[in-house]
């Protein structure tokens, strides 16, 4: 056999080594979310509680209690999370949001949401009127592609 066809079966087999490793580490990371919402789902329950602030911060300026920060693996304690500050009861608390709901939870309003610990779920029976969801900001090259296509005549997409 020729130099050039060893090279490639030699990154072939790496490459399918490497897809193979891939395959077990995805199947157990997604065994691990699984057992994890398990839990979440176990351990929640329905709570009223006021929206005091709302905004996404590292986890060690967010004020939650040092045994949650010692709990997070050191590659995520740097990253932002979303943080709600809400009073429960007589106490204001720091809870963390579910990434999908964190832009319909209104501030400033009562809300019944579904709690898990210090993880916020789910938010329902929104008292008073909800909040339209403000839309987010277009960036440069969308905002110049519109301008572009309303010269041109023609209708902008969405």
């Amino acid at each position: 056999m020729s130099t050039w066809a060893i090279v490639l079966l030699s990154i072939l087999a790496v490459l399918v080594i490497g897809i193979v490793i891939l395959y077990f580490v995805g199947r157990k990371m997604q065994k691990k979310q699984e057992e994890s919402q398990a839990q979440i789902d176990a351990m929640k329950q329905t709570v009223s509680m006021l929206i005091i602030d709302k905004k996404r911060m590292k986890l060690k300026d967010a004020g939650l209690p040092q045994a949650v920060l010692d709990q997070t693996p050191k590659l995520l304690r740097n990253s932002k999370l979303p943080i709600v500050k809400a009073k429960i009861g007589p106490q204001i608390m720091s809870l963390i949001s579910d990434e999908k709901i964190f832009d319909s939870i209104p501030v400033k309003k009562e809300v019944k949401a579904v709690v898990s610990g210090i993880y916020i779920t789910d938010v329902k029976g929104l008292h008073g009127k909800q909040a339209p969801v403000e839309a987010k900001k277009k960036g440069f090259f969308k905002r110049a592609l519109e301008k572009a296509q309303e010269k041109a005549g023609a209708t902008p997409l969405k």
